[in-house]
């Protein structure tokens, strides 16, 4: 296939869309990876060649896709890989800070209402709608590009359960009708976490929109001191009721964050959890278990803190396939 009989892929458009409306295009990813396709969000008249030459040279201003055999990746530029999908099993967790993210479920087993801010390919909100079928689960995300992509990456249909927010989440969240049990916090732009969440006072707001035994869950990425100044503020919010991890992938720190004041683990308790959630989700919790509870011992003695590292590229194909094989 070449760019000339490229597949104009219509996913839920209708034939008679005008020039201007947005359709699905598939190309072959040349002079990207051999063998992938490329897939844009773009007009039925769109110039192939010129989006196809911006995307190679890093001027491409919207998100694009990438297959391969096994899996479907999100960027915003070739530089990251923002979210990644296997096509044969579309809700499943690939990388290590998302499945370390789902350690939630170790604290608060039957959430009501879950926020995921950050949609990216959707992981977290297909990993929630799949495993949590009784709570309310609300994702946030500002960029409305982004959340077309949902079709792609197999997101659920919005329903009285589940939706889709398009927002600020520093502006959004603060505001929450009802108070949330967990709120999943992967907002990044292309240079970490996003700048406004930096705000000395959102975390403490965002406290507020909480239930007493509720919990937020970050992840901190990108520049060492923008990333600093969150888990500073992060720790200051929630009087450091927290627990620290280092993804495995050791370029993610993952934050827990409880508003219980004398919230105290039960591990014993924890770790029957964690058997039973290894057999609901097909992922190993006794791992998370065990970072947690390893990670939680050290901070409170003061002897331990993971370090900030500044981002790499990360080989995060390489990632996906250890994982598709230990599957």
């Amino acid at each position: 296939m070449t760019l000339f009989n490229a597949v104009q892929a219509d996913v839920g458009e209708e034939d008679d869309a005008s020039a201007s409306e947005c359709i699905w295009h598939c190309i072959p990813a040349e002079g990207l990876w051999t063998g992938e396709l490329l897939w844009l969000h773009e007009p039925r008249d769109v110039n192939l060649h010129h989006a196809l030459k911006q995307v190679r040279n890093g001027k491409y201003k919207k998100p694009f896709a990438l297959d391969s055999i096994r899996t479907r990746r999100l960027h915003f530029s070739l530089r990251y890989v923002q979210s990644e999908m296997l096509l044969d099993f579309p809700n499943a967790l690939v990388f290590s800070y998302t499945r370390q993210m789902a350690g939630f479920l170790l604290f608060c087993p039957r959430p009501e209402k879950v926020v995921v801010v950050g949609l990216g390919g959707g992981s977290l909100t297909k990993f929630c709608h799949e495993q949590l079928p009784s709570a309310r689960i609300t994702t946030v995300e500002i960029d409305p590009e982004v959340i077309a992509f949902g079709e792609l990456f197999h997101l659920p249909p919005q329903s009285a359960r589940h939706r889709v927010v398009q927002a600020d989440a520093a502006e959004y969240l603060p505001t929450l009708a009802n108070l949330a049990d967990v709120v999943l916090l992967d907002g990044c732009d292309e240079q970490g976490i996003a700048p406004a969440f930096c705000d000395p006072e959102f975390f403490s707001r965002l406290r507020s929109r909480l239930r007493p035994q509720g919990m937020v869950v970050v992840n901190i990425i990108g520049l060492v001191g923008r990333a600093t100044t969150l888990l500073n503020n992060l720790r200051c919010a929630f009087a450091d009721q927290v627990i620290v991890l280092n993804a495995r992938s050791a370029d993610n720190r993952i934050v827990f964050a409880f508003n219980d004041p004398w919230m105290q683990p039960d591990w014993q308790q924890i770790e029957a959890r964690a058997e039973r959630l290894t057999k609901q989700c097909g992922m190993d919790f006794h791992q998370i278990a065990r970072f947690l509870r390893t990670a939680a011992g050290m901070q409170l003695s003061g002897s331990y803190l993971p370090p900030l590292v500044p981002p790499r590229i990360r080989n995060k194909r390489r990632e996906a396939i250890r994982h598709i094989f230990r599957e």
